[in-house]
């Protein structure tokens, strides 16, 4: 997770300052990262605040940007088996960045999950904090070419993933939606028109093969035991 934490800090330092900015206190600024920890949202929101939009489209605009997440815990389900009372604070914590650590990895655990989520989930939140003590005094990081990080980091994680022609196929063609997508929505609707393609796409190319099963933490934690 260390080099997401180099690409999340600045963001949230902006984060902070576009909030402030909007009109938000120091005490919301930082309960929006406490509470609803979702990068691309919080910005919506704050900028939403700052033109002082109702309540409902808020919550309509958030919404859509990280509705992408239902796909990413459809996936995790499939291959980690939890408790509820493990899979609520999984849920909440779950983020585009631990999402792509876990995928790539082999290691399928409750506690290396909550272990990539808490610190991303740490780092974001000093980094909110930092953003309202210092305030403007810290430089756009887009200028400072930070925000390329991100696609670099999830390269980084997708190619090892791609192992036949179907994943390669499902990996072009859902970038490639998200390309085009990109050209006229902005925020999440390109990630979420790029996962239902290629989750129809993969389904439709794997149609009659069997799942990989999943892998039942609780039953391992006994087995241990």
């Amino acid at each position: 997770m260390t080099p997401l934490w180099l690409g999340v800090a600045p963001f949230g330092v902006a984060y902070a300052i576009v909030a402030r900015a909007g009109g938000l206190s120091p005490l919301q600024t930082q309960a929006l990262s406490l509470l609803v920890f979702a990068g691309s949202a919080q910005f919506s929101a704050a900028g939403l605040f700052g033109r002082g939009a109702g309540g409902l489209e808020i919550v309509f605009t958030t919404f859509m940007l990280n509705v992408r997440h239902v796909l990413y815990g459809l996936v995790l389900s499939r291959s980690l088996r939890l408790p509820w009372r493990r899979r609520l604070p999984a849920a909440f914590f779950l983020t585009d960045e631990a999402f792509g650590i876990v995928a790539a990895s082999r290691e399928r655990s409750y506690p290396y999950l909550m272990g990539t989520e808490l610190s991303l989930f740490v780092a974001w939140n000093l980094a909110t904090a930092a953003g309202i003590a210092l305030g403007a005094a810290i430089p756009d990081p887009v200028e400072l070419g930070v925000d390329l990080v991100f696609p670099l980091a999830f390269l980084a994680l997708l190619v090892p993933l791609v192992r036949t022609r179907i994943e390669l196929s499902v990996a072009v063609t859902a970038g490639a939606a998200s390309w085009l997508v990109s050209r006229v929505e902005p925020g999440g609707v390109p990630i979420l028109v790029a996962s239902l393609v290629g989750a129809a796409l993969g389904a439709a190319l794997t149609r009659g093969q069997s799942p990989p099963p999943a892998f039942d933490a609780e039953a391992a934690r006994r087995e241990v035991a």
